[in-house]
């Protein structure tokens, strides 16, 4: 448990926690930062979102464009906004991950603290 079996030091432990909240703001800071790209009909439609799943950008090959068949064009964007947010969401379980660890790995909430 504890050295020596006493008690946690209080305010040992509420500096690891303020250090920990501190580190798990900056990587969400980080992620909102980061942009990930996803695709869909072979490169036909990209989406871009930020790390934290934000849609930046959509982009739409003229190729794709077919006015008599605009359900596939709709398709195609919502597949591209998938595999986007997809990564962006490995990319937070990544970055993450080892902050949500230090906390015990069972969540973020347990301390208070903001989680995805």
């Amino acid at each position: 448990m504890f050295p020596g079996g006493g008690q946690p030091d209080m305010q040992q432990l509420l500096q690891q926690a303020q250090k920990m909240q501190q580190d798990l703001m900056a990587a969400q800071e980080e992620l909102a930062r980061t942009q990930v790209k996803g695709s869909a009909g072979g490169g036909l439609v990209t989406a871009t979102v930020s790390g934290a799943g934000e849609l930046l950008a959509l982009e739409i090959s003229p190729e794709a464009v077919d006015p008599e068949d605009t359900e596939t064009l709709g398709d195609l964007i919502v597949a591209a906004v998938r595999d986007a947010n997809r990564a962006a969401a490995e990319l937070a379980s990544k970055a993450m991950g080892p902050l949500a660890q230090g906390l015990g790995g069972g969540g973020l909430g347990g301390l208070g603290l903001p989680g995805m």
